[in-house]
């Protein structure tokens, strides 16, 4: 084991000083050093060559922490999201760029496209929907007014604690984001039925709060309990073990196609009868199949909505290129936010 482990920092040293030179050019040219697309080809060809017995899991981690390493040999990444430390955001950010690359805590959601928008950081990782509780809406109704590009898509499987410094029983006041206060409202009811549920920004800013208070509580993460001292009284509380939440990575740039992608839309419809069965039956025809609609008001007009709609493909193929431009015909209006690599697995 001692000589292998010799060979593989050998090996890896070998590979970081290969990424240096890559880097050198990149920066002569100013292209982007986060490249979701380039990275996914890595994985992918790193999980094909896998003859075990490391699961792939395993390998996938190992590599998102080499290629963070790499990254931060090219030039420092800075990465967005909504904090404080601790937040789940900030836990997922961690899982998928790494421990190598800066980390930029941001008040809200929306401050988050702002900084990407100013260039004051590279990318922003914001939360879009919960397999328990559905879409996000600040996250949505930002996209109402931004520019971003969406150019990568995580999964990550989020757990959620009970953190607070004296007897559970005496807790009055619980705090978390909406959203997680909902992923938990079935243990909350069972155990602690009075206390009364107050929303946060974030669930880090609930566990900074909880921390600071007599008979509060919050429901944050272990990086939470660990960032602000606060014992963890129970984990795991949320109603679905199989809570997993999708992140954006927002950019400025466009992923190329990997062969397996998604490609985000937003549009409004015509005001007339069966408008939105028009657009969906070209999608439909088109052969282009939907993952994902969600829907939110327009913030302009009354009873006037933005769809949301994640499909298969990237916007530089063909079926997806016609559909997008037939369904424009019946849209008042229609963006695309991002073509972008398809997550295969959850991080844990």
């Amino acid at each position: 084991i001692d000589q292998l482990d010799q060979q593989i920092v050998k090996l890896l040293n070998d590979r970081a000083n290969v990424v240096i030179e890559v880097g050198k050019v990149k920066n002569q040219s100013d292209a982007p050093i986060y490249v979701p697309h380039r990275e996914r080809r890595v994985i992918d060809r790193i999980m094909a060559a896998n003859q075990g017995p490391l699961p792939n899991a395993t390998l996938e981690a190992i590599y998102r922490e080499i290629i963070s390493g790499s990254i931060a040999l090219e030039r420092p990444l800075r990465v967005g999201f909504l904090g404080p430390a601790g937040s789940f955001s900030h836990v997922a950010a961690k899982r998928y760029f790494g421990a190598s690359v800066d980390y930029v805590a941001d008040e809200t959601i929306g401050h988050v496209f702002q900084q990407v928008e100013r260039q004051a950081i590279d990318v922003g990782l914001v939360p879009i929907e919960n397999s328990t509780g559905g879409g996000v809406t600040e996250t949505l109704d930002t996209f109402l007014q931004s520019s971003v590009k969406v150019c990568a898509e995580v999964l990550i499987r989020i757990h959620h604690n009970l953190l607070c410094k004296g007897d559970p029983a005496k807790v009055k006041r619980i705090y978390s984001r909406p959203e997680v206060l909902e992923q938990c409202r079935k243990w909350l009811s069972d155990h602690l039925r009075d206390a009364e549920r107050l929303p946060m920004e974030s669930s880090a800013k609930a566990a900074e709060r909880a921390a600071a208070e007599d008979g509060a509580a919050a429901i944050g993460s272990t990086l939470a309990a660990e960032t602000y001292d606060l014992p963890l009284k129970f984990a795991n509380i949320e109603d679905n073990p199989n809570n997993v939440t999708r992140f954006f990575v927002i950019g400025r740039t466009d992923a190329e196609p990997t062969g397996n992608d998604k490609t985000a839309i937003m549009f409004t419809t015509a005001h007339k009868p069966g408008a939105l069965a028009e657009v969906l039956e070209v999608f439909s025809r088109y052969e282009v199949n939907l993952t994902h609609i969600d829907k939110r008001p327009s913030q302009r007009v009354n009873w006037e909505y933005f769809f949301f709609v994640d499909c298969e493909g990237h916007v530089a193929s063909a079926n997806v290129q016609n559909a997008l431009e037939e369904a424009r015909s019946h849209c008042l209006h229609l963006s695309v936010l991002g073509s972008f690599p398809r997550a295969n697995n959850q991080l844990e």
